[in-house]
C-alpha cells in the first residue's frame, strides 16, 4: 500500500474516526451523567465492585473516543476501547442467561457491541501500520 492508501487524514478516514469516536464520547458521557442508574443496573447484573468499575469503565470509552477521534495514542486508545467492549459485553449483555422477554434488546446490544469491538481492532490494526 501507497502512504496514501493508510494515511490517517485522508477524509473517508477521518469522517469514519470522527464518527466513531464521537459516538463513544457520547456514549460514555451517557454512562457518567446517569452514574448512579449505571452503577444500579451493573450491580443488578452481578458485576463485582460496579461502583469502581462502572466510572473506569466510561473513562475508558471516553479516552478511547476522543483518542481515536484526534488519532492521538491511537493504538492506546484503540486498545482502552476493545477492552472496555470485551469487559462489558459478556457481563451486561448476557441474552443467554435472560427470559425471553429481556432477550432480544440484551442481543441486539451484544451484538452491537461486538460490532463496535470490531470496529476498535480494525483502528488498531490501522494504527500499527503507520
Amino acid at each position: 500500500m501507497s502512504k496514501t492508501d493508510t494515511d490517517s487524514t485522508e477524509k473517508p478516514a477521518l469522517l469514519g474516526r470522527v464518527l466513531f469516536g464521537s459516538g463513544l464520547v457520547a456514549l460514555a458521557v451517557r454512562n457518567l451523567t446517569n452514574l448512579d442508574g449505571r452503577v444500579a443496573y451493573a450491580d443488578a447484573k452481578g458485576v463485582p465492585e460496579a461502583e469502581t468499575l462502572v466510572p473506569a469503565g466510561s473513562g475508558l470509552l471516553l479516552g478511547g473516543g476522543l483518542g481515536i477521534s484526534v488519532w492521538k495514542a491511537p493504538k492506546l486508545s484503540a486498545s482502552a476501547v476493545a477492552a472496555f467492549l470485551i469487559g462489558v459485553t459478556p457481563l451486561m449483555h448476557d441474552f443467554w442467561a435472560v427470559d425471553e422477554e429481556e432477550r432480544g434488546g440484551e442481543l441486539t446490544s451484544f451484538l452491537q457491541n461486538i460490532t463496535l469491538l470490531g470496529a476498535a481492532l480494525a483502528f488498531f490494526g490501522r494504527a500499527r501500520e503507520e
